[in-house]
């Protein structure tokens, strides 16, 4: 019922807008048969209106959303109508024969607000134009059917707590795709749904606000608000959509510190040092970030003397910290107050102040076991040098906080007087010299003294502690401390009950230094110098502390024979002058002797010698040549011929040195051959006779004929190469016209005691065999027995002379007897 009411309005309202149109046109050649067209007027007589259609209309069959009609259609059914352009077809249809347009599916203006369309009228028969195209539109008109949207939501946004009313928060927007321009559906109203009575919303701008005075973060910081859009400018009927609104109260510094506790105690051993922390103090406040931080102060002197406080790196907590050494003997608590301030503090919000908090601390000093506490920070003490060993230097005092009557004991500890120079009573602490000291050699000595309490008691308050036990090892080392009744072997620390002084001795000087020259002086004077010329100002040099600012006298030689004069200049120094008789030339420089003291007590002296040389000068005062160089001038030797025969005897010396080296390298080389070449030697004949008849292979007469070996020289000559030893004395037995072994024994003794050949061991080789041989027949067959077999008596080997010692040690030792 509803689409058939929507047609008949959208019917009525086309028809209503209906008129004719008349325009200028050209006509169209084929309307009048000439082939171009001509310069006629004729009258358009379309008849159309422009047309709507709603949206989203659904409906069972295509709906007429318009018609077509030109004059020119008699109704006579020969005129066709076209229709063309944006949905032609597809969306709009059109009657050929009537030109009705029919819709034939829903539109949605949102997707699409207007459709433009070209119609033609032409001639049904040959498709000829009986009309030019014509453009039109079809709006879509539009109805409430979209709802409004944020499409920046969901929102958030921060606004500082303790607001004014009205405070802007933030600007919501919806936008509803609608057409704002036909209807109120895109009219949008704002409204709060949920959020009241906190904030508030302006209906048009959709600007959120604060709507109660006062909010506390620390009460509520996040509020959720829903916002609400509806169209149809909010009446009954219109369509909302909604988004949230997250609001966060951003914080103020609108809260002062409070302490939780109004006293703080406290308690620090009296042994802390400075810097060590006490406690801690938190001021509570609620603020955050910036607005929270704060500083902490000690109010009264009494408190920031012995302590002191400070914020953290958080900048929340107050530290309490010592500030100076604190003692329990002289003071065993500290009642003082601090306060807690905001650092950051907002002038709007100075009512709600002060924006401070005080509270007490008490802080009470912990008796502990302290170490002796020496009369003095450090001692200065001094000493003459030059005393004997033993000599006291000064006493250093120490003693127990703790316990006063409890006895200490002091030592030195070594390295800091490695060369052992003093040492310390250990019961009174007075220190002397172990060595003589020299201020000359060092005048400050640093000393580290060690105090050790022995033991100490406790009051009833402070428990009971064992007594301590020190062993010394040396009287200079520091002590071995353990409680009386702990275990062997566990090592107790001792060092809570030893402290440390500084010790400084000073060597005193003394006058036992005689005063000597600055340096060694060595100088000249011109032959041609006038008497009483300046040689050479001498400065003296006293070692003692007091004698570089005392007076330092000079005295020369004396007597008219004094070749040169001295004059003390009586401020530590002397001028060395030319005497009215000039000195005579001589080759040799003067040595002038010069008499030093001091004024010290005792006055010490010494004598020095200044060397002066004669020499012969340049007008200029140059030096041109001393004595000794002038002589060797007038000798007629130059210095050019000096140096010419420097390098003569300087090439002799080398050729020398390379000769020797030369000889001494060939030397090496034949050493180095010969010991290569000292070997054993095995001379071998391999000639092999033929037997007794062959008597041309080997002569072997001289073997045969014993008278023929040369005597025995009366004294063997000696040999060189070899060592002499002992020959055992023998019995020499009467050579026999074949004694073969006395022969064998003759060559040997040549050949061992022959000089001329060198020292190789050979062996000889002989090839004759014969009766009598003190060897034997060396022949395996005739062995066993010998004329019958009857075996002949053993001869002795140590008959056989020094060859064979070894071979008679090894085997003629008599057998022991058979059993």
């Amino acid at each position: 019922m509803w689409g058939l009411v929507r047609l008949l309005l959208a019917w009525l309202g086309g028809w209503g807008c209906m008129g004719r149109l008349a325009a200028p046109a050209r006509a169209w050649a084929g309307s009048r048969g000439h082939p171009g067209p001509a310069l006629l007027r004729t009258r358009r007589s379309w008849v159309w209106n422009q047309f709507f259609v709603i949206e989203e209309y659904a409906g069972p069959e295509p709906v007429l959303i318009g018609k077509l009609h030109s004059d020119v259609d008699r109704g006579e059914g020969r005129t066709k109508y076209l229709l063309t352009g944006e949905g032609a077809g597809t969306v709009f249809v059109i009657d050929e024969a009537t030109g009705n347009i029919h819709v034939t599916k829903s539109l949605d203006r949102e997707e699409k607000a207007q459709y433009v369309l070209l119609a033609q009228a032409v001639d049904r028969a040959s498709n000829r134009p009986l009309e030019p195209p014509s453009e039109f539109i079809i709006k879509v008109q539009d109805i409430n059917d979209n709802p409004p949207i944020f499409p920046l939501g969901p929102y958030h946004a921060t606004v500082p707590e303790m607001s004014n009313v009205g405070t802007s928060v933030i600007q919501v927007t919806a936008h509803d795709a609608d057409d704002p321009s036909y209807g109120n559906s895109a009219k949008l109203v704002y409204t709060v749904l949920d959020g009241l009575p906190f904030f508030s919303v302006d209906p048009q701008t959709g600007v959120v606000r604060t709507a109660i005075p006062n909010m506390d973060r620390e009460t509520q910081e996040e509020f959720l608000v829903v916002i609400q859009a509806k169209d149809m400018g909010g009446h009954m009927g219109g369509l909302s959509g909604s988004t949230t609104v997250t609001v966060t109260l951003s914080d103020v510094n609108d809260n002062p510190p409070k302490f939780p506790q109004s006293l703080y105690q406290f308690s620090v051993v009296e042994t802390a040092g400075p810097g060590t922390l006490v406690g801690r103090l938190r001021a509570q406040d609620p603020d955050l970030g910036d607005n929270a931080l704060m500083a902490y102060s000690i109010l009264d002197g009494e408190g920031s003397e012995a302590f002191s406080i400070s914020t953290d790196s958080q900048g929340r907590d107050g530290l309490l910290t010592v500030r100076k050494p604190l003692d329990f003997e002289s003071r065993r608590s500290y009642a003082f107050r601090v306060e807690a301030t905001n650092t950051l503090i907002d002038p709007a919000y100075l009512r709600r102040g002060p924006f401070k908090d005080v509270a007490s601390v008490r802080v009470v000093v912990q008796d502990a076991p302290e170490p002796p506490a020496f009369t003095q920070a450090a001692y200065h003490l001094t000493v003459p040098e030059n005393k004997a060993p033993g000599t006291l230097v000064g006493q250093i005092s120490a003693a127990d906080l703790d316990s006063p009557a409890s006895p200490i004991r002091y030592s030195i500890l070594p390295h800091s007087d490695p060369e052992r120079c003093f040492s310390i009573q250990p019961e009174e602490g007075t220190i002397h010299t172990a060595a003589p000291l020299d201020r000359e050699a060092r005048v400050w000595h640093n000393l580290t003294v060690l105090a050790t309490e022995l033991g100490w008691s406790w009051g009833p308050e402070r428990g009971w502690v064992p007594p301590l036990v020190a062993k010394w090892s040396t009287p200079t080392a520091p002590p071995q401390i353990s409680p009386v009744g702990s275990p062997v072997g566990i090592p107790q620390d001792s060092s809570a009950q030893a402290s440390r002084v500084q010790v400084t001795i000073q060597t005193l000087d003394e006058n036992d230094n005689a005063p000597q020259l600055a340096e060694p002086y060595d100088t000249f004077v011109c032959d041609s110098a006038a008497p009483g010329q300046l040689i050479q100002v001498i400065r003296a040099l006293d070692r003692d502390e007091v004698g570089n600012s005392s007076h330092v006298s000079f005295q020369g030689p004396l007597g008219p024979d004094a070749n040169f004069t001295v004059r003390d200049n009586r401020d530590g120094s002397a001028s060395l002058l030319l005497p009215s008789r000039p000195a005579p030339p001589r080759q040799a420089p003067y040595l002038v002797p010069i008499e030093l003291w001091d004024w010290g007590q005792p006055a010490l002296s010494s004598t020095a010698t200044v060397t002066v040389s004669v020499c012969r000068c340049q007008p200029d005062g140059s030096v041109a040549s001393c004595w000794p160089e002038a002589h060797l001038s007038a000798a007629g030797l130059s210095t050019g011929a000096l140096l010419a025969i420097i390098t003569c005897v300087g090439a002799l010396l080398a050729l020398v040195v390379l000769f020797v080296a030369l000889r001494r390298q060939k030397q090496e080389a034949l050493m180095v051959l010969e010991e290569e070449d000292v070997r054993e030697n095995i001379i071998t004949y391999d000639d092999e006779g033929g037997g007794e008849e062959d008597t041309e292979a080997f002569d072997i007469t001289a073997l045969q004929n014993p008278d023929g070996a040369a005597p025995q020289a009366p004294g063997p000559p000696a040999r060189r190469d070899v060592l002499p030893r002992a020959r055992v004395s023998r019995q020499p037995r009467p050579p026999g016209p074949a004694d073969v072994a006395q022969l064998l024994v003759l060559r040997l003794r040549e050949a061992d005691e022959d000089p001329s050949v060198p020292p190789y061991d050979s062996v000889q080789v002989y090839g004759y065999e014969g009766r009598g041989s003190s060897c034997g027949s060396l022949s395996s067959l005739g062995s066993g027995s010998e004329a019958g077999g009857v075996p002949g008596p053993a001869e002795p080997l140590d008959d056989w002379g020094p060859l064979f010692r070894t071979l008679a040690e090894l085997y003629g030792a008599k057998e022991p007897p058979a059993p």
